[in-house]
């Protein structure tokens, strides 16, 4: 039986990773600030699905964490078979007038945890020349975003990382996935401070379940990357090809400005 570690498996889309993965008899290692929240989740899906769930409670914006979280695993002899760094969040504001710390904190979660929790249990996949990572990023991650800087920022360093360590590990057959959602209906808008004028930006809202079933396909099917949403979401991602650099910069600044 395969193991899947999922950060941020408290709410949202990494429930619903670890709800889709128990119901294909994956054990799982769920990761997340909420004990109550992961001792209720864990609690269900024994129940339910009678597969192992560890949980692992731990804060992935603190410097030391993702160590942690590896030691843990160890310590408990778990093989991670599926990486799912679904942990993150964003922050709606203009930088100069937004809160310092939470932007670094963002980078620590978003990025530092996501980099540092791949470079631990990757070379045990490239060992067993056996294993999957799921990084989630967001179509924010295909432009510069004026008043969602830092986020946009970090996921296009998601989606960067992920594709090039898609190129480097596919010969030892080894999967590699990024997943760009566009709007989805979980806590990310009110966590990031969104206008609610601007939250969908008119789009219609992806559900969880949406996003993590084509995610599991894509994996299956050995996908570098793939966008989940409507077709807003996908013509999104082409903008940065039909408009100069400029012009887009100024649409997207009068879009996102309140």
């Amino acid at each position: 039986m395969t193991t899947a570690l999922i950060t941020g498996a408290s709410g949202g889309m990494g429930k619903c990773f670890a709800q889709k993965l128990a119901a294909k008899n994956t054990n799982l290692i769920i990761v997340a600030r909420s004990q109550d929240k992961l001792n209720a989740l864990a609690q269900q899906l024994q129940e339910q699905y009678k597969v192992q769930v560890n949980v692992i409670v731990k804060d992935l914006t603190e410097p030391s964490a993702a160590q942690e979280v590896y030691d843990a695993t160890q310590a408990k002899g778990l093989t991670v078979d599926l990486l799912i760094n679904n942990a993150g969040f964003g922050d709606y504001g203009e930088f100069t007038q937004t809160d310092g710390d939470r932007q670094i904190k963002m980078l620590q979660l978003n990025n530092i945890a996501l980099v540092d929790l791949t470079h631990k249990f990757l070379p045990q996949m490239r060992q067993r020349r056996s294993g999957s990572i799921i990084n989630i990023s967001s179509i924010a991650a295909f432009m510069p975003m004026p008043y969602l800087s830092v986020y946009a920022a970090s996921k296009a360093f998601v989606r960067s990382f992920s594709e090039a360590l898609w190129a480097e590990n596919r010969q030892f057959g080894l999967r590699v996935l990024v997943v760009c959602p566009g709007p989805t209906q979980t806590n990310f808008f009110n966590e990031a401070k969104f206008p609610t004028i601007l939250a969908s930006n008119g789009q219609t809202l992806s559900t969880p379940e949406q996003v993590v079933n084509k995610a599991l396909k894509a994996l299956e099917k050995g996908h570098v990357n793939i966008v989940v949403g409507s077709i807003a979401s996908h013509f999104i991602t082409k903008l940065p090809l039909i408009f100069p650099k400029k012009i887009l910069l100024n649409l997207l600044e009068k879009q996102f400005q309140t």
